[in-house]
């Protein structure tokens, strides 16, 4: 079975930063595209960033140029590593897969995540 393990999260204070990872336990790692999102009570699950097979990467308009999606395929990971934080970026963060041919639409089943707090 297919599992989604993400970690790293916490309380951090605005302007603070974290970096989130999440293994992958899924045959041919290195064939997937990749994707954080995050969600908070109430709202729906919002998309974050994209990282394809081949390294490409883009970033949701609100965290570009502050998050930074990466991958490392010998260790099934993808990364998120997450500066200057705002207290809107409190939520919690998934890792996922995503389709072939949207890069920004998640296709697989979801994790746990993980909580990430900024506040002082």
């Amino acid at each position: 079975q297919v599992q989604l393990v993400e970690s790293g999260g916490g309380l951090v204070q605005p302007g603070g930063s974290l970096k989130l990872s999440c293994v992958v336990s899924r045959r041919a790692f290195s064939t997937y595209n990749l994707g954080w999102f995050r969600q908070t009570p109430g709202k729906q699950r919002e998309w974050v960033a994209s990282i394809s097979d081949y390294g490409y990467t883009i970033h949701a308009d609100s965290v570009k140029g502050r998050f930074t999606i990466s991958r490392d395929n010998a260790k099934n990971t993808v990364y998120l590593q997450m500066n200057s934080l705002k207290p809107e970026d409190t939520a919690v963060y998934y890792c996922n897969w995503l389709s072939s041919s949207n890069l920004r639409v998640a296709v697989g089943d979801w994790g746990q995540g993980t909580q990430v707090t900024v506040s002082s």
